[in-house]
Order: structure tokens, then sequence, then C-alpha cells
């Protein structure tokens, strides 16, 4: 059984996928457990002889900490918390992205900074390795004093209570505890807090919105050039000298790309009446270009995030302080989130714009892309979807990170919102999949009116696997299916790019 052992190692985008993806089980290094052991029996000794408060340890929480706690109801202190905070609403959080949540904060746990009890983090791995997923919902975090509820509602069934998804099935978490024959966790002073203090449902939204639009960025190149070549398209925009004069990285890898895939073809080789394309096409470059910049800066914030504490108060065990402070708040993440998802965006809307053209009867096309139009409505309206679909995205992609609202009686008076940036963003990514999908449908169906002219050995492939699936569209049928199909098709899709070492985790 492969094991992935969590340590001060730098965790990365890589680790990531391969945890997930080959179901490999989670464990503690030695340097972990001895750096949450060392601060946990810091903060016991600490706690024996401490008279001044210490915010969230023996104080109340929020506008409530200049409130004192005895130390015989610290443990009583960090239980309540976790069940008052237990306050979402809304839609259940996608298990895979919880999943996500389990592994992030066990990770920023593990650096012994938080005060933890060893046992508390090795629960959350049993919970990991043993897919026992907590019901979290997306609604209730402002993104600030961390994701205080959803973070509340994962930490519930470590102590017995609230629900869980064991074997596709909702139980109660005490239930599944027996199942195992585990006793629930007794918080110890500073736990509920370390638990839900933290930005970890941010995070899993964004690292889970990263790992997949690595991979739709690179479909958006190669459907975009399919889409080039079918609609007749002329390759000078993509000169390398073009883009030098202007040298985004985005910009000048999307063009290289774009050529690499292309090399070859018969279709954008030969001579062309048109002296230029609309936008959707010659400006591929750009507009794909500023989407990977935008993608790899977020890559960035969310890596350094997953790598960091984000728990309150932290404590420095070597430098005997213990410092309330800031890190829980979510403003890095929510500006990312806002983000990505423009980025996200702004691919689907050039991508419909080339489905739009696609179907226009232009270039001797067929209109609507079939043979008999009129009496067949062909492709029309899976543009309207599309269209549909971008509109959307427009409206989700109004900044969450500009907004704010007092809470906790003026203590926490400023706010990220980045939970709400973050399941808007995973909407947009989404919607970006299947937008995608129309017009890999689409373009498909145009190529075939070129025969027998013949597009790249690449691109051809790439059809040729695609047909598979779904095939030319001679009158008109049920399209939906068909549509539903591209979207396997793209989810399905394994990476072998012309050109390049195709590296998943970078653009």
């Amino acid at each position: 059984m492969k094991t992935h052992y969590i340590s001060k190692e730098t965790l990365g985008f890589e680790d990531i996928d391969n945890i997930l993806n080959n179901k490999l089980k989670l464990a503690l290094s030695q340097q972990a457990e001895d750096a949450i052991i060392k601060c946990r029996t810091y903060l016991d000794n600490k706690m024996e002889t401490q008279i001044e408060p210490i915010y969230g340890i023996n104080t109340g929480f929020g506008s409530l900490c200049n409130h004192v706690i005895s130390n015989d109801q610290l443990n009583t202190l960090q239980t309540n918390l976790v069940m008052s905070h237990a306050c979402g609403f809304g839609d259940e959080v996608p298990q895979e992205i919880v999943k996500l949540m389990l592994l992030l904060k066990a990770q920023s746990l593990s650096y012994g900074h938080s005060g933890v009890q060893l046992i508390t983090v090795q629960r959350l791995m049993d919970f990991f390795n043993n897919d026992i997923i907590p019901v979290v919902y997306q609604q209730g975090s402002l993104g600030a004093s961390g994701d205080l509820s959803p973070l509340a509602h994962m930490s519930l069934p470590l102590l017995g209570m609230g629900e869980v998804y064991f074997e596709g099935i909702k139980h109660s978490a005490s239930d599944v505890l027996k199942i195992f024959n585990w006793q629930p966790i007794e918080l110890k002073s500073k736990e509920g807090l370390a638990l839900l203090n933290g930005t970890q449902f941010m995070s899993a939204y964004g690292v889970y919105c990263c790992l997949k639009v690595f991979k739709l960025s690179r479909l958006a190149d190669i459907i975009g050039a399919l889409s080039l070549d079918a609609f007749d398209g002329r390759i000078e925009p993509f000169h390398e000298l073009i883009q030098l004069i202007r040298p985004h990285k985005g910009q000048i890898k999307t063009a290289r790309r774009i050529k690499n895939i292309l090399e070859g073809s018969e279709l954008i080789n030969r001579i062309k009446e048109h002296v230029q394309d609309p936008y959707s096409f010659r400006c591929i470059p750009q507009v794909h270009g500023a989407s990977k910049d935008s993608i790899n800066y977020v890559s960035y914030v969310f890596k350094n995030e997953i790598n960091s504490v984000t728990d309150n108060p932290t404590i420095f065990p070597d430098e005997d302080l213990i410092i309330s402070a800031g890190n829980f708040h979510g403003q890095p993440l929510a500006l990312a989130l806002d983000n990505l998802a423009i980025a996200m965006a702004e691919l689907g809307n050039i991508s419909e714009r080339r489905t739009y053209q696609l179907i226009g009867g232009k270039r001797n096309l067929p209109h609507f892309l079939v043979a008999h139009p009129g009496l067949n409505s062909g492709f029309m309206i899976p543009q309207y979807t599309s269209a549909s679909i971008v509109s959307q995205n427009k409206q989700l992609c109004t900044p969450s990170s500009v907004d704010s609202i007092e809470s906790s009686q003026g203590q926490e008076d400023h706010v990220s919102m980045g939970a709400n940036a973050a399941t808007k963003t995973f909407k947009v990514l989404e919607n970006l999949e299947r937008i995608l999908s129309i017009e890999l449908f689409n373009a498909a169906q145009a190529l075939e009116f070129r025969r027998p002219a013949k597009s790249s050995d690449y691109i051809e492939n790439f059809v040729a696997q695609y047909r598979k699936i779904v095939k030319f569209i001679d009158d008109d049928e049920i399209m939906y299916t068909n549509m539903a199909k591209s979207v396997s098709f793209l989810q399905n899709y394994t990476f072998d790019l012309p050109g390049e070492d195709v590296k998943l985790y970078q653009l």
C-alpha cells in the first residue's frame, strides 16, 4: 500500500494529484509527529502556570475575547466552539473537495505551531484513508476568521457528531466511529480553534480548480487550433516574431503551442482568400495567454497557502511565544479566486465566439454545420446553450474579494468573502468545461466539410479519438447526449502535446 508522509517538505500540486488519483494513504513523518508533540507539550506546560489571558485558549472567541475561561472549563470551551460554529447552509460541498480539506488541514496542523494533540491529526488522516467524508455545506464562511462554519462541519465527526459519507451512504458520524471502534476525540485547550481557524475550505476549492484548469487551459489551445483549421484560418498571427515584441509568457507559450499542434496541416498551409480572421481566432495567443498568466499566479498563491499555518493563535515553542494575529484571513485567496474565475470565464468567452463563427455559413461551411439546413437546425442550439453558459459566467465573475461585512460585534470588521469566491469559481470551472465541449462538438463537425483536405497529424488523431465517442451528425438528432459525451471525452483525454514536455502542474 503506497503512503504519502506529511512533513515539512513542500506539498505541491503534483503530490496532491498523485495522492488523490493513486489513492495513497496519509501518514505523519517522524519529523511531523515530533513537531506536533513538542508544541502540545509546550502548551500544556504553559497553561499550568498561565495567569494572563491568551486569546482562544482561556478566553472566549471573537468579540468575547475578553471573557476569561477557568482552567477546568478549557476542554468544554473547545467542544462548544465546534458545535456552535457548525452553522452551514445550502448545497453540500462535493465529496472530493471535502477530502482535500481533510488533507490540507492535517498538513497545516503538522508544522507544530497549532497546539493540537497527535491523535487529532491522526484522526483526520484516518477519515481520509478510509474515505469517511464529513458532510459540509457551501454557505456559511466569511473567509476571514478562517472558514469557521465549513471547518466546524468537517470537525464535528471527529467528536462523534454530525454526519459523514461512508461507502457512498450518509451516516451519523457516531455510527461510523463504532464501525472502526474509534472513540470520539476529546479536545484539549486550543484544539477546536486550531481546527476551525484556517483556510482549508477556500484552499481545497482553489487546489481543485487549479488541478482542473491546468488541463482545461491546454484543451482550450487544442480545441482552438482545431477550430482555426476548420474555419480555414491563417497561421501568421501565431508567428514567433509577433509574440517576441510583446513578450508576455502566456502569449508566447500559446502561439508556439498552436503552431506545433498545426504543424503539417494541409488546411492551415493552403493559400487563403481572406486577409484576416476574426479576433476569436487571430487573438488566441493574447487571450488564452493572458488567462495562462493569471492561472500561474493563482497556482503560486495556493501552493504557498497549502504549505502554511493559518490558524490562530500561533504557537512558537522555541521562542516561548503565543501570538494572536491574522493568518486565517482569506484575502490572498479571495483575490486569487476572483482572478481565476475571470481567467476561466475568458477562455470560455472566446471559445463560444469561435463556435458562433463556425456555424455562420462562412468560408464555404454550411449554415449550422449540416448539409441540408432548413430541414435541419443542425448546430444552431448548442451555440445558444454555450452563449447562455458564457453569460452566466459573466454574472459569476462579479468579484467577491471587494466585498466585506462587519461581524462579531465589530471585532471582525473586514472579511475576505473568499469562500463565496471559491464556490462561484468552482461553478465557472464546470461551465468552462461545458463551453469547450460544445466548441469541440462544432469544430469536429466543421472539419469534415473540409475533406478530403486534412489537418495536422495531431489534430487528425485527436478528432479520431473523439469520433469513437461522438459521431458526425448527418441529420437532426437529439444533441444533449452528444454534448454530455463531449464533456466526458475532455475529462478522460490524456495529453501528449507536440514539441513540449507536458508538465500538467504549471502552464
